[in-house]
């Protein structure tokens, strides 16, 4: 099923398609420098009932080797059931487009990353038909770019070393190479690396380091994240205010507040919830008075 993760971490190769030849660097295998790029459909459907889709799918053309197709598919988990469609794919690419095909895995973690990298005969065991065995991409191989000169030379390395290396200790040290060499770029560059690194850091802690790195290092952009974080900001702020013009509305009014009631209203960032309660607090004698009913 996908998920914020798992679409950041094939879409930053239809973002940056020249990531791609950094990266085979990286995991040791050589491919021509591209010359252009382009992105092709992700639908292998047939016309029978079974649809087939590949994550991201580029046609990459070089100078002297000419082109050749890359595959790239986000692997959050082991699942034996992707042996049969990556081979699937592989065959259908190779029979449509005639062209050599590379299937690229990137993965989260290293259980995965080294399943997925596993070569998996594929036929009868006494005469396997071929073997499947694409380059896989994670936090076993993935450098960590926590230097700022190295993020900024290749920003797209640096964003998918942020995705892979989610779970990682030193993750924020990642970020925060990250975002101070993006104080640097345009904000055409740097916007959708923004967002990539936000949706490929899921539901992780990391991706609270992310949004304060955004809040403060890269307040001065306007990208969908750094909007949110601001609107977040603002209500916060009001319900901050409305929470002490609450707590000062009953002192002045001789209502004990006990701590543990005073802490519940400081907390509170519903400012529908606490117009509520200061509507009570008008009349309330009690603490209990103010949450009836909540």
């Amino acid at each position: 099923m996908a998920n914020a993760p798992h679409e950041a971490m094939h879409r930053i190769f239809q973002e940056y398609p020249g990531l791609f030849s950094r990266l085979s660097e990286v995991l040791g295998v050589a491919f021509p420098e591209p010359t252009t790029t382009e992105i092709l459909t992700n639908d292998l459907t047939e016309n029978q009932p079974l649809e087939r889709r590949v994550d991201t799918l580029l046609r990459i053309e070089t100078e002297r080797d000419g082109p050749f197709l890359l595959a790239v598919e986000a692997q959050g988990r082991k699942d034996p059931d992707k042996h049969a469609s990556w081979a699937y794919y592989f065959s259908y690419l190779l029979a449509k487009y005639r062209l050599p095909t590379t299937l690229l895995v990137v993965c989260q973690d290293r259980a995965t990353a080294e399943w997925a990298a596993r070569p998996v005969p594929l036929g009868a065991p006494q005469w396997p038909v071929l073997t499947l065995h694409p380059l896989v991409a994670g936090p076993h191989n993935i450098p960590l770019v926590t230097d700022v000169a190295e993020a900024r030379k290749d920003l797209a390395l640096a964003t998918l070393s942020a995705i892979t290396h989610a779970d990682n200790p030193d993750v924020g040290a990642i970020l925060k190479a990250l975002s101070t060499a993006l104080r640097d770029a345009p904000e055409t560059i740097a916007n959708p690396i923004v967002e990539l690194t936000a949706q490929g850091l899921g539901n992780r802690p990391a991706a609270q380091q992310w949004r304060n790195l955004v809040a403060v290092d890269l307040s001065f952009y306007t990208s969908p994240l750094s909007e949110e974080i601001r609107d977040e900001g603002r209500a916060l702020g009001e319900a901050r205010g409305q929470a002490k013009s609450l707590l000062m509305m009953l002192d002045l009014r001789g209502v004990v507040i006990p701590d543990e009631a005073r802490e519940k209203i400081i907390g509170c960032t519903d400012t529908e919830l606490l117009d509520r309660w200061f509507t009570r607090a008008a009349t309330a004698t009690s603490a209990e008075e103010i949450f009836a009913g909540e």
